[in-house]
């Protein structure tokens, strides 16, 4: 069995990803990583700063890793994938085989200042109507939109005040993903091929910033023959560890 960890979008919760956890092959195991002060974390404080946010991530994260695995993340959420496998390359925890990086610029292209300027409800649910992610039903929902309006900002600020650091690229290959139909341009996305001595490669879809529902089926599809070889790899290496451990 082989782990697939999917960090959310901004204003989302992990549920985003739960009927994945039926739909990939029976040997990819979907885990929904829940962001603090939403879902199950509901109780927590968001998070408005990079540090406290990986702190709480990586804190939860290292103990559910129980196999091979990768990172997937979609926008925001592949932004605190990037994040984390930093982490764990830092701290020498166990490395991802692989980091998916879905409808998110590379850091050397973001534009955090559009984020700033995102401070009242109105700004807020424009964006929302232009990203296209948002059921109409909640935009004209007072009460939804009284809960998701704050996690919304939280994540926002997040946006707006990350930085990309100056630190050895990351080992593992990374599979950049993107819509045809997005506002961020093929550059803003062939530019993760800086972040990592491990290779990059790109695939488009088509559809706009939440292309990853539309092309749900497309997408998992994507998952399972990308993520094959690892796992294959993984299993012979643990079936050499076996018999390298027998006697002498």
């Amino acid at each position: 069995m082989m782990q697939l960890f999917c960090l959310p979008y901004a204003g989302a919760s992990a549920a985003v990803y739960l009927r994945w956890q039926q739909r990939l092959p029976d040997w990819l195991r979907a885990v929904p990583v829940e962001m603090p002060g939403r879902g199950a974390r509901w109780q927590q404080d968001l998070q408005r700063e990079w540090p406290a946010l990986l702190d709480e991530l990586s804190a939860t994260l290292i103990p559910a890793i129980s196999a091979p695995f990768a990172l997937f993340g979609h926008s925001l959420g592949a932004l605190a994938a990037f994040e984390l496998a930093h982490v764990l390359q830092e701290c020498g925890g166990p490395q991802p085989c692989a980091l998916i990086l879905s409808a998110a610029e590379a850091p050397l292209c973001r534009r955090t200042e559009r984020y700033a300027d995102l401070q009242t409800d109105n700004e807020l649910r424009r964006e929302l109507q232009r990203l296209n992610g948002t059921d109409s039903e909640i935009l004209a929902n007072a009460e939804m939109m009284a809960l998701l309006l704050p996690v919304l900002k939280a994540d926002f600020a997040l946006c707006a005040g990350y930085r990309r650091k100056t630190r050895p690229p990351l080992a593992m290959p990374l599979y950049v993903l993107g819509g045809s139909l997005d506002a961020i341009s093929k550059e803003a996305l062939l530019a993760w091929r800086e972040e990592s001595s491990g290779g990059c490669s790109l695939q488009m879809f088509d559809g706009d910033h939440f292309f990853l529902r539309a092309c749900e089926s497309e997408l998992l599809r994507f998952f399972g023959q990308t993520l094959q070889p690892y796992r294959v790899a993984a299993a012979c290496c643990g079936e050499l560890a076996q018999a390298a451990s027998g006697p002498l």
